[in-house]
């Protein structure tokens, strides 16, 4: 019997490794070819794409910098010559500058919103313009939890993934009428190589803050994104689903429950 994603292409941008790879390796498994994006770390991505291959499902690599829009335009051209189509974009390629409000340099805001929100932007216009062709698709972005709540120090960051956010809705209404799908995937507390440097102990520090007591993995990001992809969300689109254990439920709350 076919798995439920057999004979559908998905791009994943920035899955040369974390979140990008989980994502990449969930939907392999339920049978997508996969179209791993990477910008500048290509044995990653290799690494990616040899996990992939070892699930039993085929797909290639393709380099862009998702906040250049020539680079992005050939990488989907790339994949047109290739593989013909686009059935699924996801959305993840991210940067984050951690620096206070008043130290951002213009530069560095620039970039972060360059590559989380016009990149966002530019890969769904080229994706939605195939799917349009194809009669249907699905888009997903991944959020964060600063799509509700303010994360200082990251305040380009934040601000683009408030921004993913509206940009889920307004894409969900006008592309509905072609069968295309938008909805966004907001991780909470994800351990991957880049937050394990964040703190001495990135598990042990938000575990003890999240209510279902552990942090994410990639793989349960990928199980979210997945939901979306699949026919189990056929009549689901402009929605944001927060995958974070509950830990955005949660409010700062001064008794003992």
């Amino acid at each position: 019997m076919a798995l439920p994603l057999t004979g559908k292409v998905a791009l994943i941008t920035g899955a040369s490794k974390g979140v990008g790879r989980g994502i990449a390796l969930e939907l392999a498994r339920h049978g997508a070819t996969i179209v791993v994006n990477y910008n500048s770390d290509q044995p990653g991505a290799l690494a990616t794409l040899e996990a992939v291959n070892a699930l039993g499902a085929p797909g290639m690599i393709v380099q862009a910098n998702v906040g250049d829009s020539g680079q992005i335009t050939a990488m989907f051209d790339t994949v047109k010559a290739s593989l013909g189509r686009v059935d699924i974009l996801v959305n993840n390629a991210g940067v984050q500058t951690w620096k206070a409000l008043l130290d951002l340099t213009e530069d560095e805001w620039d970039h972060v919103l360059d590559v989380n929100l016009k990149g966002s932007f530019l890969c769904t216009q080229q994706a939605a313009t195939l799917m349009k062709a194809q009669g249907g698709g699905r888009i997903i972005h991944i959020g964060s939890g600063c799509n509700k709540v303010a994360f200082p120090n990251l305040v380009n960051y934040t601000a683009s993934k408030g921004g993913l956010e509206q940009f889920t809705k307004v894409a969900a209404v006008e592309l509905g009428k072609f069968n295309i799908t938008v909805n966004c995937v907001a991780p909470g507390s994800i351990e991957v190589e880049r937050t394990k440097e964040e703190a001495g102990d990135y598990a042990g520090t938000w575990s003890k803050l999240t209510p279902l007591g552990r942090i994410g993995t990639p793989q349960d990001i990928g199980r979210a994104v997945y939901f979306f992809a699949s026919e189990l969300a056929d009549f689901v689109s402009g929605q944001t689903l927060y995958v974070d254990g509950g830990l955005f439920a949660k409010p700062h709350w001064p008794y003992d429950v």
